[in-house]
């Protein structure tokens, strides 16, 4: 057993309690992830689970790469993680969805929607100055550093710069529902990333 899986998240939808309470809900394609290598303290430093996602054509995989697939005899895969081990786990197994339940908590993983560079109003909500006639401020950031002590601007000040495009991870999300003949996770409340951007799901850490 893995502590988690790769998957697809395929968009938002809606589910309806048995009382009638609608929830909003993130539709997500987890699984079926296949065991590639099992890493070890003698031959790694390090205890963990290799696993593929998503099968790829291997016509498009170099000889190297089909050399480390063909040891799990599986095929060829599209994205390769690592998740910890914490069970019986050898290469070949596969693991799908089945392995979270409704009600589960979980942590997902992703890359937030790139953004470009933007402006200080936009990428963290500065106020900005007067919009009246000559004010030459409006969305400006305004002073940076200091007079003659330090006489340098201080790590971390929140300037113009590269919003999104980075690793985001979403925690103590619900399971909603699971539908293992569709390899499909319903888990409530947003995740980051565009639509069919990978994610990684793992047991929530602080259930």
């Amino acid at each position: 057993m893995i502590n988690g899986l790769l998957g697809k998240k395929i968009g938002m939808s809606q589910v309806f309690a048995a009382d009638g309470q609608r929830i909003p809900v993130t539709v997500l394609e987890a699984g079926p992830c296949t065991v590639l290598q099992m890493k070890t303290i003698a031959t790694d430093g390090y205890e963990a689970a290799q696993v593929g996602f998503v099968e790829k054509e291997s016509r498009r995989i170099n000889k190297p790469e089909m050399g480390h697939f063909k040891k799990a005899g599986k095929g060829a895969f599209a994205f390769v993680r690592e998740f910890n081990a914490l069970g019986d786990c050898a290469v070949g197994d596969q693991f799908s969805c089945d392995m979270f339940k409704p009600g589960d908590r979980i942590d997902v993983t992703g890359t937030s929607k790139g953004k470009g560079f933007q402006g200080v109003i936009k990428r963290w909500g500065f106020s900005g100055g007067r919009a009246t006639h000559g004010s030459m401020f409006k969305r400006r950031p305004g002073a940076i550093g200091q007079s003659a002590s330090p006489s340098k601007v201080v790590k971390g000040k929140k300037m113009p710069g590269q919003m999104g495009n980075e690793r985001v991870t979403t925690q103590n999300l619900i399971v909603v529902e699971v539908r293992p003949e569709q390899n499909l996770i319903l888990v409530r409340g947003a995740i980051p990333g565009p639509k069919n951007g990978l994610v990684e799901i793992r047991q929530g850490i602080k259930a």
